[in-house]
C-alpha cells in the first residue's frame, strides 16, 4: 500500500486545529528531526547504504528554485519504503561519486544493473561507483530524442505556414480585399493542421482516432518529410517494443542508422551520432528490458509532495520527511 505525505494545513478542517502551529510542533517535538543523524548535512546529501539492491536507478530532479539533486533509488522497493538510496545536491560527477563512495565497497560491488539517462556525468558516476553493474540507458530517453527531432521538423513547417498566412493577410490589406484563409478538407487551415498534429505524431497509427487519421493523411500528403520522419520514429519505437533478442535488436538498430543517414535530416543525424556513442548501454536494455520508469515515478512523488507544501522553504526538513517515508 502506497504512503502519501500530507501537509499539516490539510488537517485543519477535519480536526479543527491550527495547521501552522501543529506543523511547527510536529517538526520541533514529534518528528524526531532534531535528533536525526543526517540533519547536519541533509541539505547537501543523505545516504542510506542499507537500501542498496541489485538493480538501481539514477536520475536528477529539481527540488526547489530549480536546484537539481541527484537521486539513486532501489527498483525492488517499487517507490515505497526502502526505495531511497541517496539524495545528493547537484549533478556534478565528482561530488556525487565522493558521496556514493561512502557506501561500503562490498555493497556497491553487488549492484548488477543501473538504469540512467544519456548524460555523461551519470555514466561517469555509475562507472566509478558501481563498476560491476551493467549500465542501461533508458529507452524513453532514447525515443524522446527522436520525437524531438520529428517535432522540430513539424515546428519549422508551422513557422513557414504562419509567415505565409501573415504575408497573405498583408497582401489582402494592400489590395483592399478581405483575407480568406485556405481551408483543407478536414476544416483546418495549414497553420491549424500543423499545430493540431502535435499529439498524433507521438502515437502509433493504430491508436489514432478517426479525426486524427484524417488529419494525418492530409499532413503526410502536404509534408512528405514529416511522414518520413514519423516513419523513422515509429521504426525506432518498434525496435524497443517488439524485440527481446539483443542480437536481432543490434541488427535492426544498425539498419535504422542507415535509414537515418539516407533521410538526410540533420536533426536525426545528430541523434544517430549520439546513439552511436552510447550504443552498448542502449542495447543493454534488451537484456532485462529495464527502464528508468521507477526513477521517474519517484520524481513524480517528490513533485506531488512538494506541491502539498506549496514549495520547499525548509529543505532539510523536507528531505527528512522524504527519508522517513521512502528510506
Amino acid at each position: 500500500m502506497d504512503t502519501y505525505p500530507i501537509s499539516s494545513n490539510s488537517l485543519e478542517k477535519f480536526y479543527y486545529i491550527n495547521g501552522n502551529y501543529f506543523g511547527q510542533q510536529y517538526k520541533e517535538h514529534l518528528s524526531g528531526f532534531k535528533t536525526w543523524g543526517q540533519k547536519h548535512h541533509a541539505k547537501d546529501w543523505v545516504l542510506f547504504p542499507e537500501n542498496v539492491g541489485a538493480r538501481l536507478s539514477i536520475d536528477e530532479t529539481a527540488l526547489t528554485n530549480g536546484e537539481l539533486y541527484t537521486i539513486v533509488t532501489n527498483k525492488a522497493a517499487k517507490g515505497r519504503k526502502g526505495a531511497l538510496v541517496a539524495m545528493i545536491e547537484g549533478t556534478g560527477a565528482e561530488k556525487v561519486i565522493k558521496i556514493l563512495d561512502k557506501i561500503p565497497e562490498k555493497a556497491r560491488a553487488c549492484v548488477e544493473e543501473v538504469t540512467l539517462d544519456m548524460a555523461n556525468s551519470m555514466e561517469k558516476i555509475v562507472r566509478s561507483c558501481f563498476p560491476k553493474a551493467n549500465r542501461v540507458i533508458d529507452r524513453f530517453h532514447v525515443q524522446k530524442l527522436a520525437y524531438d527531432a520529428l517535432q522540430e521538423i513539424r515546428i519549422a513547417h508551422r513557422w513557414d505556414a504562419i509567415n505565409e498566412e501573415t504575408n497573405a493577410i498583408e497582401n489582402a490589406k494592400a489590395d483592399g480585399v478581405k483575407y480568406v484563409p485556405q481551408v483543407l478538407s478536414n476544416g483546418d487551415t495549414k497553420k491549424q493542421l500543423l499545430a493540431r498534429s502535435r499529439y498524433l505524431l507521438f502515437k502509433p497509427g493504430d491508436k489514432w482516432t478517426d479525426k486524427q487519421k484524417k488529419r494525418a493523411a492530409i499532413l503526410f500528403e502536404l509534408y512528405p518529410d514529416i511522414k518520413q520522419a514519423y516513419s523513422l520514429t515509429h521504426s525506432l519505437r518498434m525496435i524497443f517494443s517488439k524485440n527481446t533478442n539483443k542480437g536481432v535488436a543490434y541488427t535492426k538498430m544498425a539498419k535504422w542508422f542507415n535509414d537515418v543517414t539516407e533521410s538526410g535530416f540533420k536533426s536525426f543525424n545528430t541523434i544517430s551520432a549520439t546513439f552511436y556513442s552510447h550504443y552498448p548501454e542502449i542495447l543493454n536494455f534488451f537484456d532485462n528490458r529495464s527502464t528508468n520508469a521507477s526513477a521517474e515515478s519517484f520524481n513524480a512523488k517528490l513533485k506531488a509532495f512538494r506541491a502539498t507544501q506549496r514549495g520547499v522553504t525548509d529543505v532539510e526538513f523536507f528531505i527528512f520527511r522524504v527519508a522517513k517515508i521512502y528510506a
